[in-house]
């Protein structure tokens, strides 16, 4: 076999559902760790569902993601044009369909909606047509008749009722099917546009595609397309069919969740990298079970026969772990670029930035928990004065405001308000005092921040914020006690 060759083809039809990224990255992943071509292909035959800014979406995502493609409707690799509608004008599908047709694997139908309606039948609760092959008997004579009056027709796939399909798919292995389950497709519709299932077929022919990659929901409908690669003489690719990817309660990801869009993701504060790392990891793992990868890590160790059958469960837990993660590896001032808006939405105050965001950046797994973790710089939130009470560091309500009342006049004449300086101060005080460090910083840390957690410790806040805050914050806390 040559070069392989493989194709993202979405339909623009608006966000990128996650199991569309996911097709694009194994497609991406599969042709670039054998050397070869990943192409893009635009399916935009349904023309009623077609959304005008959904192609720069498509761009974007992709772009973003650092899926860059060797081919397509921008950069033309000598198999175009690369989008469907313009490929239908030139007339591309219906040539091939008429040949099916001459073969006797395809046939004119000209039956109208209210025969078809009359076809459906209700099995185990779902209602399915199953055509009678009715305009498969109509005589050559009457075809041309019917076609020169302008009937509407539609070219339906010619399958026999006996006999087995078989194909074979990476994953699966072989899978034979009674043909008298297979429906005789529609290959071209009523306003002369191909049918995904058959322009599909003829695309991936004619650009030289090795190996499909697609959600195994066209599990069903590869004995058909096997059936028309076997009608015109063409070689079969490889067929590689992804698990279903489901929520957290093995339900289908809903727009709701939040979590079935790249766009929403982003939205949301993760990192594209990350975003990209977890999602090659939904039906996908390494030898070695190892999570971290960046895009060029993933070319190196992909294996599509490790991909899984089993569904893959979108675990929102572990993206935020995982974003988490990339969030520590970020050089600072990337780091500090990207927080410095949730920061700046958070803290009004003309406070230092740059450690605020130090502060934040080992400690958040998506840029909206700056909200949280920050937001008692801007002002001390309402807080129960039973914080003070802490039995490990033994302080109570009454050992609290004594060691306030003591270090506020110290903090008053401190002037200078560096992290170092001012830990030196209140180790000098502990010694003094005979108790240990958590005796007093407890109940500073708590008047600076009136928050149980916070990032960095009593003396890191009160260099953050500075002489004349610090001081306020004490007084308060010191009348709050009293």
């Amino acid at each position: 076999m040559g070069k392989v060759r493989t194709r993202f083809a979405p339909s623009p039809t608006g966000k990128m559902h996650v199991g569309n990224l996911r097709t694009a990255l194994y497609a991406y992943l599969i042709a670039k760790h054998d050397g070869g071509d990943f192409l893009l292909r635009i399916e935009d035959t349904d023309q009623e569902r077609f959304v005008s800014d959904a192609l720069d979406i498509i761009y974007r995502t992709l772009n973003k993601a650092g899926l860059i493609h060797d081919e397509g409707p921008d950069k033309d690799g000598g198999v175009g044009p690369y989008v469907q509608s313009e490929r239908q004008s030139a007339g591309i599908y219906m040539k091939y369909a008429k040949e099916l047709v001459e073969k006797g694997e395809a046939y004119y139908c000209f039956c109208d909606q209210e025969r078809l309606d009359s076809l459906k039948q209700v099995v185990a609760g779902k209602e399915i047509s199953i055509y009678d092959k009715h305009c498969l008997n109509l005589s050559e004579e009457e075809v041309e008749k019917k076609l020169a009056s302008g009937i509407p027709y539609v070219i339906r796939q010619n399958v026999p009722k006996e006999g087995q399909t078989k194909f074979v798919d990476v994953l699966y292995g072989e899978i034979t099917v009674e043909n008298s389950e297979l429906d005789d497709m529609i290959l071209i519709k009523s306003d002369g546009y191909p049918t995904y299932n058959f322009a599909n077929v003829i695309d991936d022919h004619l650009m030289g595609i090795t190996h499909v990659v697609r959600g195994n929901e066209y599990l069903s409908s590869t004995p058909k397309y096997n059936r028309l690669y076997d009608a015109f003489g063409w070689e079969i690719p490889t067929y590689i069919h992804c698990p279903l990817i489901t929520d957290e309660n093995h339900k289908k990801l809903s727009k709701r969740a939040g979590h079935a869009s790249y766009e929403d993701l982003i939205e949301q504060g993760f990192l594209s990298e990350a975003v990209v790392n977890f999602v090659a990891l939904l039906g996908w793992s390494p030898e070695d079970n190892r999570e971290i990868f960046s895009l060029q890590e993933l070319i190196d160790s992909f294996d599509y026969n490790h991909i899984s059958k089993s569904p893959a469960v979108f675990d929102m837990g572990k993206l935020k772990w995982m974003n988490g993660e990339y969030m520590k590896a970020m050089p600072e001032d990337e780091f500090f670029s990207m927080a410095l808006p949730y920061i700046k939405k958070t803290v009004t105050k003309d406070y230092d930035y740059k450690k605020l965001a130090a502060m934040a950046k080992t400690r958040i797994e998506t840029f909206p928990d700056i909200y949280d973790l920050l937001d008692f710089f801007e002002k001390v939130p309402e807080y129960d004065s039973d914080m003070y009470i802490h039995k490990k560091m033994k302080t109570t309500k009454e050992s609290s405001v004594e060691v306030l009342k003591e270090l506020l006049p110290i903090f008053e004449d401190l002037n200078d308000y560096s992290n170092d300086a001012l830990y030196k101060v209140l180790t000098d005080y502990v010694k003094e005092k005979g108790c240990k460090n958590g005796y007093a910083m407890w109940p500073v840390r708590t008047a600076v921040s009136g928050k149980q957690m916070t990032p960095g410790g009593a003396t890191e806040i009160m260099e953050v914020i500075g002489k004349e805050e610090s001081v306020a914050r004490i007084k308060a806390a010191i009348e709050k006690l009293s």
